[in-house]
Order: C-alpha cells, then structure tokens, then sequence
C-alpha cells in the first residue's frame, strides 16, 4: 500500500491512497482523513485503505484522479517523535578520519541518534529555507521509517514489527553552525532546519525482496544540480537495522505511532557509488588531498533524491527542493 498526504491548508493535509505506480489517487476520507488516525487505529483502518488500493491499482476506483507530488506535504506532516540515527558507521568513519579523530569501539554497537524537530516537516517540493547561504548548507539523502507503538524494552527483532511504513528523507543540516552547537555539549539544533520527506510512504511488503534483516536493499539516487552525485546501496552497508535503531530508543521508553526514524546518511564504502551527503564528498577531499574544494549548496541550488525498486520504477516518488532565502 502507498499512502501520501495532500496539502488542503490544514495542518495535517489529507490522507489520500497512491497507485502502485504512482500515476493515480484516491482520498481515503471515507476512511480515515489523516494519515496518523490511521497509526492510531492500523489493524481496523489499514484494511479497508488496502481494499481501496487494490480497486485504484485495479482501474476501478470511482472517484481517483491524478497524482500530483507538487500537492503532497511530508506523509506525516508533523510527528510525535522524530529520531535520525546514524546507522551507516562508514560516514562516521570517512568525517573523522577527515579531521583525525578516532571512532570510538562503542560507535559500532550503541547507535548514534539525535532527536530532531518534529513540529514542521517539509513536503517533497517544498524549498529549502535558509536565512543564511554561509551557514553550509547541505542535504542528507536517507532512509526513514514509519512506527505503531513499540513499548519499552522490545528487542531488535521484535521492533521490526512495528514498522508500519518506509519513505525517504532529506535531512538537511547547515553544516557551519553545527561545531559550535555540538561544542555546547547540547547536540544539534539550529543547524538542523525542516527534514523534508518522499511524496509517499508505502507499507513494506511493497519493497518485496528489497526488505529483507530491517533494512531496505536498492540504490539511493542523489542528484545535485543536474548531476548524479550519488548511487548508494541504502542495504548491506547499514550498520544498525531499524530494529535495532528503534530498539535504541525503546530502552528507556514506550515509542508511540507515529514516530519517524531515519537512517542517517547512505553511505558506502565504494566511493566510486558517490556521496549521500557533501560534507561527505569534502571529507573524501579532505582525505585525499589534504583539504575540501567542493562548496556547500548555494541559493538556487536544486537537490533531487529518488529510489528505484527491483522493477525500476520510482518507490516513493522524489524529493526536488530547491534552495532558497525566506520570504
């Protein structure tokens, strides 16, 4: 099933049911009006949105008309909880190495994790709002799932099952601001503006064999201006599955419906796949020839991040921001 949220000039948009491939919708308002009535109640709801997803899938669906990404808000347009791991343990590796500081042992079994804003996420077309170009702006392609309740205490293995549903993410930082923030011993917070996610958020039997050990196995593309940047296996390099990531959050607390997790950044140890992220791409240069040449991102600078499934189709649609100044 493939869900997505259009923009009606509420907070919290309406739930509407997404074709397989993603030409055609249907309001699920007969159903549920937004998407986290259905996290609150998925075992009564969800099979009467995957009833009207087979008949849209089907062609017969009454009332479907086109889908239109530039309409959607991020699936879940505000969430109880959102937490952005750091599961790919390569990215940590390449940044430190970049200014010569050691990954700690414990990075490779305790999660890196910070709890972002939750109050204001970003549609897919939404732009990229910053006061400030020298505030080193950068995006983040990643991974993010949807969860049910998940009490405290669950195992790894356990929590993959209250996975409700999987979608991208752009998790932009402004890369300037962030060693005085993290200097403050606080962690981040103005250097991590609104995330934006994909149009849609599917339900995991729609990855087929790409889900497979709490991780999803296709490319991540990044496209920077044009240009391809990025081609990362978002799969076999992930360190921690969602199951241990959301595990990390449960022990110490119940997780709600509702909460959004992410992977961190795709990264692979191949650099010839690209980079997920631009402090990544300077690191590598920073590695390599002593120090970065590649610029953060500038206003009027176009990010664009995509997946493909198994059938090469796009999954969940694509981020396209743009960056801009306010107002």
């Amino acid at each position: 099933m493939k869900l997505a949220t259009y923009k009606d000039g509420s907070r919290d948009g309406q739930l509407v049911v997404v074709s397989r491939d993603l030409t055609s919708a249907h309001y699920a308002s007969g159903i549920a009006t937004r998407l986290q009535q259905l996290l609150d109640d998925w075992n009564f709801i969800s099979p009467q949105l995957e009833d009207l997803y087979q008949t849209l899938n089907g062609g017969k669906a009454r009332h479907a008309f086109q889908f239109d990404p530039g309409q959607c808000m991020a699936p879940l347009p505000r969430a109880y909880q959102w937490a952005d791991g750091s599961a790919f343990i390569n990215h940590v590796e390449l940044v430190r190495k970049a200014r010569n500081a050691e990954v700690p042992e414990s990075f490779y079994s305790d999660p890196l994790m910070y709890q972002g804003g939750s109050d204001d996420f970003a549609g897919a077309r939404d732009a990229i709002v910053c006061p400030n170009a020298e505030w080193g702006i950068d995006f983040e392609a990643e991974v993010a799932v949807i969860t049910s309740d998940v009490p405290i205490g669950t195992s790894p293995d356990a929590a993959l099952e209250g996975i409700r549903l999987v979608m991208l993410a752009n998790d932009v930082s402004l890369r300037n601001l962030i060693p005085a923030e993290l200097a403050k011993g606080f962690g981040f917070f103005q250097s991590k503006p609104a995330t934006a996610f994909s149009p849609v958020a599917v339900t995991p039997d729609e990855l087929g064999e790409a889900w497979r050990g709490g991780r999803v196995h296709l490319n991540l593309e990044s496209v920077w201006n044009g240009k391809r940047v990025g081609l990362c296996s978002a799969g076999d390099e992930m360190t921690f599955h969602f199951g241990q990531l959301i595990a990390h959050i449960c022990k110490t607390r119940n997780v709600r419906a509702g909460s959004i997790v992410g992977s961190g950044t795709v990264s692979n140890k191949d650099w010839s796949r690209g980079y997920s992220c631009i402090a990544e791409k300077r690191a590598i240069e920073t590695i390599e020839g002593g120090e970065p040449k590649t610029a953060f991102m500038q206003y009027g600078d176009t990010i664009r991040i995509e997946m493909k499934g198994l059938d090469g189709a796009s999954m969940f649609g694509a981020i396209e921001q743009t960056v801009t100044a306010p107002g």
